[in-house]
């Protein structure tokens, strides 16, 4: 697969690196629900990171091999629309694939959710 360079070598405030540490210990249902399947590799051994740091913004869950994000969207996000078009579009500049699921999807419906997380990671093999 090939590696991006988002994230290697980006430098990262303090303030930051504490809050991404903040949301590791605060995950929401969802958010763990999903991280005990995409973490250390279980979906098909595909690496994740979670409350990763990508330029100003923290995403919940980051394969960088793929260059996917993965956000597990709560009520809030209703209200914050615009603010999250504006990351959507950064990650976007940026080369990434963003996947959006709300907490109900993730909670009820894990499978799929795990389906397209994995179709979006799955880089097709390179011609002979």
């Amino acid at each position: 697969m090939p590696v991006r360079q988002i994230v290697i070598g980006q430098q990262v405030s303090q303030e930051m690196l504490e809050r991404a540490k903040t949301l590791r210990k605060e995950m929401t249902l969802a958010e763990s629900l999903l991280w005990q399947r995409l973490r250390a590799g279980r979906l098909e051994d595909i690496h994740f990171r979670r409350q990763q740091v990508i330029g100003r913004y923290i995403v919940d869950f980051y394969c960088h091999q793929a260059g996917v994000v993965v956000e597990v969207d709560g009520g809030i996000h209703q209200e914050q629309a615009d603010y999250d078009q504006e990351r959507e579009a950064y990650f976007h500049q940026q080369g990434l694939v963003v996947l959006r699921f709300n907490n109900w999807e993730v909670e009820h419906q894990l499978d799929i959710v795990l389906e397209v997380i994995l179709d979006a990671c799955r880089i097709p093999p390179a011609a002979p």
